[in-house]
Formats: C-alpha cells, structure tokens, sequence
C-alpha cells in the first residue's frame, strides 16, 4: 500500500503537537499525529502537567491545608490519606482528558496514527505499532513535539519502587513516610510541596545555591519559608554521589558525605529530550548533548521544512507555550498571517502555595538600569483572603517610574496562576498602574490585591513627587 500523503504530519500528540495539528486542519490541510497507544495526549497528559496538578488539588483538598488557620493546624478532611484516594481522582481526570483529545482530533479530521515513529527521508517516516506492523507516512511540512523524559544517571539506583523519577511517582503504592527529591526546579519542588502537604517528611537535595532562580527572589524566600513550616529540609550546594535502596528504603549518599535516609527517592534533577529514536540523521537534523532540537523564532529547524515545537526544544517547557509554539509553527509553515503575544507568557508554578508571574523580575530590571517602583498587596489584608484562609498569599506589581507601565507581576498564594492573567492583560494592552487604581474590582476577591497593589505604587510615586520637590 502507498504511503499516505499529508500536508502536515505532527510527531507527539502533547499540548504543542495538538494545537499544530488543529491548525492545519482549520486551515483546510490535511493532517495527521503520530503518537503511540498508551500515551495520546503526551507526556502532559499522563505523566506530567495534568496528573500532577490533580494530585495537588486532591492534596489539598483531602488534607484541609487551607482551612488549617481556621480551624486548627490538625485540621484534615480525611485522616488517613491513602494513595487510592489520590490515584482515583488522578484516573479519572486522565480519561476524561484524554476523551476530549480524541474527540477535538476526530471532530477536525485529524488522523491518529498510533506507533512510534522514525524518519526514513527528510518528508517521510516509518511508523511502528505495538504489534511490530509497520507502515509509512509522508508530508510536506513536519512538526516534531515529541517532549522529553526524565534524566536517569547511572549513580542513581532506579528501581521504580523505592527509587523513582518524576514518572514513576505516580506508580507509588503508598504515601512515603519521608522522601528525598533530587532536584530544586519546578517539577521537584512541586512534588516536595505535595507530599509535604500530605505529611511525608521531606528533604530536598538541590546542586545550586538556591531554587528557581528565574523566580522573584521574594517569592522563592516566600515559597522557602511555606515549604519549611511544613517540614521540608533543603541541602542546597549538594550533589548526589549513589543511591542505595532495598525493600527497607532508602540511602541518598552526597559528595559532601552526608547521608540520607529515607522510604522513597524521586530524581527530578532534568529532563532529555524524547528523540532517541526518531533517527534524526535521516531527516538531515542533530541535537544538542540534552537531546533538544534548535529553532528559529519560527520555530523551524536547520531543515526548512521541518519544524519543531513545546519541551523538545528547551525553556520554558510549559503546557500553555507549547500550545502557542504549535499554532504558530504551522501558521508559518503555510503562509498564513499571525500575531502572537508569546513575549509576555505567564510563567505557572504549581506549588503549594501556587507561584506565577509575568514580565521582568527586580533583579532583570535592576541589572538593566531601568527605574521602578514596588506595589505589594497582601491577602491578609483583603477579606477574600481571610475568607480563604490564605495569611500568606501576596502580589507584587514593578511599575516604571516614568511612564507608569506595568513591568511585571509576581503572584504568590491561592489562585496565583489565575490572578496572574489580570495583569498580563494590562501589560498586553499598555495599560498603565493608573488603570488598575481606576477599576472597580468585585468585593470581596482575590482579584482586588491589584488595586491594592496599585494604589500602594501610586501613593509613593506621590510621595517622591512631593519630597522631591
């Protein structure tokens, strides 16, 4: 049988890989994903983004964190947490998710080729099905949005029961007593938040000298501080040297000699991206050492044709702009005119508390000499707050002491991912702290800390305007 044509053949079925597809379709082209059985949808769907969100606002709800200032330190809503509790929730999310995917493909006549694919020409690729069939496809324009998998080194031990990856967490059989996490960025600090939420002893074993360091330093020492209350250690300068386990636990041995005992590992010190076997070569394309692929600001790779879109290409590796990499991509590789807002992309850490921001930090501003003032609400000084019970929660806005625009917003507490979206508007639009300090906003709400916020910028704007003569 002859090898299918399409206008557009998308590799991966995750967030990027989805919307380039969809594209195409509403476009008039035809297209088709390839992804494997066991994984549409992505990484983002099974391993990653969607399953450990769920498991946060099941955490959260089950253990009663919010409620605890309210109604006790004590407080939980379920005692004894277990991990059906959690996997039930997390399960059913999945399904239902992975529902709308086929049905959003199907509804635009996006065929699903399931198999693992493999270049065979700079257009075509041969596609494996679990079965061992094989068949081939070939496109004029390709989009690669594979992803990435978690770095395994040989020092650690992996045994997917006492010594996992970001992956094999959600395979656990039981709520660790005590847990390391090797690795302080977004996804391990993440899960530290979780399973110290839960009550497992946690100690964070981080390289560097600190955490998120593309974060605002307020915020992390905020984070810092939340993740301390709730008993997680932090060995910051630290590597890893072996990881011993048996069916007792675990032993995290350092360069430093300190040993560390624990039930559970979780190495989530990177990520690689998935193109091992995609015999790249044969499309005429390499990668770098972390197996990333490089890209234009179009998103298109030292092949013209070829395309490639979401973690497999690097920072910022987030749902969201994976999403707009993937729509873009294909816009450009048929010609069609867009706009894009991508600049500006918010940035959501799913902590506990949540952390997101949008814009410059102080640092950046500070390092480019660029005048600004701080406006800072806190939610304990908004009823909606004290209604949440969230003492802790603050928002930040930098705002230009010359023309009064907004250079970024910082976002830490209840519903930060969400709060953040309001200032990104401003910032997309030009609006300048005026127009926040000029909005009515609902009573009561989080969303009011921006008024807050801005009033508390304006006021000293005033005050330099008026000792300054």
């Amino acid at each position: 049988m002859d090898a299918p044509q399409y206008d557009l053949l998308v590799l991966g079925s995750g967030p990027g890989g989805q919307k380039a597809a969809i594209a195409a379709a509403k476009l008039g082209k035809r297209a088709a994903v390839v992804e494997r059985r066991e994984m549409v949808g992505g990484v983002c769907l099974n391993t990653g983004t969607i399953p450990s969100k769920t498991l946060r606002e099941a955490v959260v709800y089950l253990t009663g964190l919010n409620m605890r200032e309210t109604y006790g330190r004590n407080y939980r809503v379920k005692q004894d947490i277990t991990i059906t509790d959690l996997l039930s929730r997390l399960n059913h999310v999945i399904g239902r998710e992975l529902e709308v995917v086929r049905d959003q493909l199907m509804r635009n006549r996006v065929d699903l080729l399931t198999g693992t694919a493999r270049f065979v020409g700079p257009h075509e690729v041969e596609i494996t099905s679990s079965d061992g069939s094989r068949s081939r496809a070939t496109a004029d324009k390709v989009v690669i949005a594979t992803g990435t998998t978690p770095v395994r080194p040989d020092q650690v031990g992996f045994d997917d029961v006492r010594v996992v990856d970001s992956d094999g967490i959600l395979h656990l059989t039981d709520v660790p007593r005590s847990m390391v996490v090797v690795g302080a960025g977004v996804i391990g600090i993440e899960y530290a938040s979780i399973f110290a939420a839960l009550g497992t002893r946690v100690t964070v074993v981080e390289s560097h000298e600190g955490m998120l360091p593309f974060c605002d330093d307020e915020v992390v020492e905020a984070l810092k501080y939340q993740l301390r209350d709730l008993s997680v250690q932090f060995r910051f300068g630290e590597t890893v040297a072996r990881v011993d386990a048996d069916e007792h636990g675990t032993v995290t041995t350092l360069t430093s000699g300190k040993r560390i005992p624990a039930h559970t590992v979780m190495y989530s010190a990177g990520r690689q991206g998935a193109t091992a076997d995609l015999d790249l070569a044969a499309a005429g394309l390499e990668t770098d050492s972390r197996g990333r692929l490089q890209v234009d600001k179009l998103f298109r790779t030292d092949v013209e044709h070829i395309y490639a879109v979401g973690d497999v290409i690097g920072f910022p590796a987030l749902a969201a702009t994976s999403m707009e990499q993937g729509r873009l991509a294909t816009y450009h590789a048929f010609g069609e005119p867009v706009s894009s807002l991508l600049e500006l992309q918010p940035i959501g850490i799913y902590t506990i508390p949540e952390i997101s921001f949008c814009g410059h930090t102080e640092d950046e501003l500070t390092r480019a000499a660029v005048p600004y003032e701080v406006g800072m609400a806190r939610y304990r000084e908004l009823a909606r707050g004290q209604i949440l019970g969230d003492s802790y929660g603050m928002l930040k806005l930098l705002v230009s002491t010359e023309t009064r625009h907004l250079l970024g917003v910082h976002v830490f507490g209840t519903n930060a991912t969400e709060l953040v979206h309001i200032g990104q508007a401003v910032m997309t639009c030009g609006g300048t702290v005026d127009h926040l300090v000029d909005t009515v906003f609902n009573y009561p709400t989080l969303s009011e800390a921006y008024k807050v916020a801005a009033l508390d910028v304006v006021n000293k704007l005033r005050a330099v305007s008026r000792f300054g003569g």
